[in-house]
């Protein structure tokens, strides 16, 4: 189990871009050992939110912290946090293990963990084959294993499941319930309700750029669809 720490916090956090108000002061947080959905519209804000907590996009204002820190301060942020925002950042003419070890290598990291992710994300047996020739669902795995590089304690993914097979989204809902097991944090936007229900313990619904909905799920009594289309009409 990890040292409990609030993983997220998120406060008051808006972004502009001209006269569009992509994020309008949106706050959350993201407690150690859950799995959190993060829902909404296509050009709700999803992306936008994720990429301020990240550091990629500068907030017109508000916070994000991971524990007390921005993202930017973070001594060595791939121990912190792990993220999939694309699964198509990779160089087509590297295997899945080079690709780590470039990754490893620049961050320090202990040669052990490139096999460990490789085998959590069960790549292990196409290790060692071009990026090119792999499919959506083998670039999403190898996405997961990059983020997981470090062992961070939280995690942010958006859409991981694209792509993958329903034997892959089997194997990344068992995934995402161990990680939060062990006491990490789990953000994940995604549009597949059925899937993130059966494993998310809270949601955060934006719509307009707004937080419009925050909700305890528990498998008896919330009705995931109902409520996003309540939260978002």
């Amino acid at each position: 189990m990890l040292p409990t720490m609030t993983a997220i916090t998120v406060t008051d956090l808006s972004k502009s871009f001209g006269a569009v108000r992509a994020v309008d002061q949106v706050s959350f947080t993201v407690e150690p050992g859950t799995v959190t959905a993060f829902l909404g519209p296509n050009g709700a804000g999803k992306t936008t939110t994720l990429r301020m907590i990240l550091g990629l996009v500068t907030p017109t204002s508000g916070t994000a912290l991971i524990g007390r820190t921005p993202y930017n301060r973070l001594a060595n942020p791939i121990t912190k946090v792990g993220a999939v925002l694309e699964a198509t950042a990779f160089h087509p003419g590297l295997s899945a293990r080079a690709h780590l070890e470039v990754l490893r290598t620049a961050a320090g990291l202990d040669p052990a963990r490139v096999n460990l992710v490789l085998e959590q994300v069960d790549l292990t047996q196409a290790a060692d084959r071009r990026i090119g020739g792999f499919s959506l669902g083998m670039r999403q795995r190898l996405a997961i294993a990059s983020a997981l590089l470090g062992d961070p304690e939280v995690l942010i993914l958006d859409e991981p499941s694209n792509g993958l097979d329903p034997r892959g989204i089997s194997w990344l809902r068992g995934f995402l319930r161990a990680h939060a097991h062990e006491g990490r944090a789990v953000l994940v936007s995604t549009h597949v309700l059925a899937e993130i229900e059966r494993i998310a313990n809270r949601a955060l619904i934006i719509s307009a750029g707004r937080l419009v909905r925050q909700a305890q799920l528990t498998p008896d009594s919330t009705d995931l669809e109902h409520l996003y289309m309540e939260a978002t009409s």
